[in-house]
């Protein structure tokens, strides 16, 4: 299938090199408004987990300095979005009615109403539509799911998920709550939606915190209300500018025992109830590659990408917003009508 990755940033400059990886797959073009990186020097790229980019030989791959442009190239099957959270929707709709499969990057769209019209859209013209919620795919989260889904460990009493790093330097749009949504809309949609995957829709959430984007903060701590949980929380944001580091870790308690992560050096374990540590098989896949190839396949079958149904990212987008709304009225219980 061939396919169009749209913006050379960070994340498209990440989604570029794992599609060259991908059998099945021709990286047939690329939109960027910077004549550097369309060239293929992408060295000058950084995001918030470390890292310059390589330089990369697109001399076969169109190029294109507008993404309307690569969109409507009869020659790409498929779309993959990777541009400021505000363009998602105008570009994911032309592309869906121009006949391609569109993969677009996390947030789906900067506030419900968008990502419900894009949804609708696919379901017009008939193409797969996914939201790249890349933690539903890193092998940490991956079996952390698939352990607790199973119901070996029974009940879930209680769960804390926590994500941070600095404020972003790499990427003036990020800064921008017109373009991205701020600091915890675009971190944290990964956990806000890793919750709605494990643990589905949340009766009500309450939060508390605190923004100061022109000094790179943008905090905060929610709480999720599920009948059957005594606590789901969800932490972090941007903590001011580099060299603050990238984390992002977990706690998850059941009654058969917990699970714990932490990207810093805390692989994936489960404590049992029984007093015993037990060892986990986690296998070592990129989740960026199988974010991809699982996105490719659905698109090649014509089939909903059930895994990471955009239904789900669309009630994600909705959540984060609830999540900041009861941050800005001093933690007041917000009911989740999704």
């Amino acid at each position: 299938m061939k396919v169009a990755v749209i913006g050379l940033g960070f994340m498209g400059s990440t989604h570029v090199n794992a599609w060259l990886q991908i059998p099945g797959a021709e990286l047939a073009a690329v939109a960027s408004r910077d004549p550097r990186r369309l060239s293929g020097d992408l060295t000058g790229v950084q995001g918030n987990l470390g890292g310059r980019g390589a330089k990369l030989d697109f001399s076969a791959v169109a190029k294109y300095a507008s993404a309307e442009e690569a969109v409507l190239d009869p020659a790409v099957e498929a779309v993959d979005i990777c541009l400021p959270t505000h363009l998602h929707e105008r570009i994911a709709v032309l592309a869906l009615a121009a006949g391609k499969h569109v993969l677009v990057e996390k947030p789906m769209a900067l506030d419900g109403a968008a990502a419900d019209r894009m949804i609708a859209a696919a379901e017009r013209h008939g193409r797969v539509l996914m939201a790249a919620q890349v933690v539903r795919f890193i092998p940490p989260y991956r079996a952390a799911a698939d352990i607790l889904r199973s119901g070996r460990l029974g009940a879930v009493r209680a769960a804390i998920f926590r994500r941070r790093c600095a404020a972003p330097a790499w990427s003036a749009w990020l800064t921008d709550p017109a373009q991205s949504g701020g600091g915890v809309f675009d971190l944290l949609i990964h956990d806000i939606d890793f919750c709605l995957h494990v643990f589905g829709k949340p009766e009500a959430v309450t939060a508390s915190g605190y923004q100061d984007l022109p000094h790179g903060v943008d905090w905060i701590l929610a709480q999720f209300r599920y009948p059957s949980i005594g606590a789901v929380a969800i932490s972090g944001g941007w903590h001011h500018p580099a060299p603050y580091p990238f984390s992002m870790e977990f706690t998850i308690v059941a009654d058969g025992g917990t699970l714990e992560f932490n990207s810093t050096g805390a692989p994936l374990a489960e404590y049992g109830a029984d007093g015993r540590e037990h060892a986990l098989d986690v296998p070592g896949t990129d989740g960026y590659r199988a974010e991809l190839e699982y996105f490719l396949d659905c698109a090649v079958r014509g089939e909903k990408p059930l895994a990471c149904p955009p239904e789900e990212s669309a009630a994600a987008v909705k959540l984060a917003h609830l999540m900041l709304e009861s941050r800005n009225r001093n933690g007041e219980k917000i009911a989740c009508n999704l």
